[in-house]
């Protein structure tokens, strides 16, 4: 027996604005009953597990220990973290490298890190 992936948890302190950049992000919208002040909001990302946005009353201190791993589907790597930036996205590092491998480390509007990669088409046209 296996077990599955049901929800991702993310700490946040404003549950309903954080989802609002995550659904910008996943292209997908919050739940219809999700109200601000709410202490829980849900996305439903096609194909993915739900993201479950909880208040908590402690703020981000440190490093992420999981962070997500982002693939961009329709666009490249570079004009991905360029539409996150517009949305609220902050750059924290830049592994990109010169042959075009590597990735971009953003952080969300509370803080939360991650990663955006190449997308499947741009390993594709460099691995031949």
């Amino acid at each position: 027996m296996s077990a599955r992936i049901h929800n991702i948890g993310i700490d946040c302190h404003d549950t309903y604005a954080l989802a609002g950049f995550w659904a910008q992000v996943f292209d997908c919208p919050r739940q219809p009953d999700d109200q601000p002040g709410d202490p829980e909001a849900m996305l439903l990302p096609p194909g993915g597990p739900e993201v479950l946005f909880l208040a908590v009353p402690e703020g981000k201190s440190v490093k992420n220990r999981l962070h997500l791993d982002l693939e961009p589907v329709d666009r490249t790597r570079d004009e991905e973290v360029a539409r996150l930036l517009a949305v609220g996205a902050v750059q924290v590092d830049d592994q990109r490298r010169p042959d075009g491998t590597g990735w971009v480390v953003l952080a969300d509007p509370e803080g939360n890190e991650f990663c955006v990669l190449r997308s499947a088409a741009e390993r594709a046209a460099t691995t031949g």
